[in-house]
């Protein structure tokens, strides 16, 4: 189940992502900017989609299992966006004709 959360149990199956008997673990680094653990590297143990999210699973502080959402992680892809721009531009497209609208409404 979603072992950590309130949530009841996943009814999805889990993931083929954590790595095959034999390999070397994967590690991943959390990146969200406003994690207290950001830029801790810890050991993937599996990924798993949980209540339509896919999460990380990794053993926290005294052996107990975590999650963390996997847009929170270096295991997800890169934002085209980001990698493109490379810190260039500080809004997309998109969000700034939102706000255009927004304030089109408003006036």
């Amino acid at each position: 189940g979603c072992s950590g959360s309130a949530a009841p149990p996943c009814p999805w199956p889990e993931s083929s992502t954590a790595p095959e008997r034999g390999q070397a673990p994967r590690r991943f680094r959390i990146t969200h900017p406003f994690h207290p653990l950001r830029g801790r590297e810890f050991e993937l143990i599996q990924i798993k989609l949980c209540w339509g999210i896919d999460r990380v699973y990794y053993e926290g502080e005294g052996g107990a299992l975590r999650h963390l959402p996997v847009g929170w992680t270096s295991v997800a892809a890169a934002d085209p966006f980001v990698s493109v721009g490379r810190g260039r531009s500080a809004f997309r497209v998109e969000d700034l004709l939102a706000l255009a609208e927004a304030i089109d409404w408003v006036v």
